[in-house]
């Protein structure tokens, strides 16, 4: 279910500040962080044709070998194909058969 402009154009989780600009209205963002290890953040994006998307930013700490980091880069392409074909799958649902 999509969340509904209010009056003033914005959503309910939508930041009302800078962020929103050019028609676009973007959320706060939420971070996952370990520390040293890696950072995770999602902003929620409404665009001006109404089009909402989750943009994620990620930064990994890369071994400092060249052969282990290109093995975790190669790992973390890998994992990212799955979420995002998961996520586009999701959005997607199958139709429901009909009932013999």
């Amino acid at each position: 279910m999509t969340a509904r402009p209010r009056r003033d154009g914005h959503t309910g989780w939508c930041g009302r500040d800078h962020r929103c600009n050019l028609g676009e209205h973007r959320s706060e963002e939420i971070v996952v962080e370990l520390a040293g290890r890696g950072r995770a953040v999602l902003v929620r994006v409404r665009t001006t044709t109404g089009r909402e998307h989750a943009e994620v930013r990620v930064r990994v700490a890369l071994a400092p070998g060249e052969i282990a980091a290109r093995r975790q880069l190669a790992g973390l392409l890998g994992d990212l194909a799955d979420t995002v074909t998961r996520a586009a799958v999701a959005g997607h649902p199958r139709p429901r058969k009909a009932p013999r």
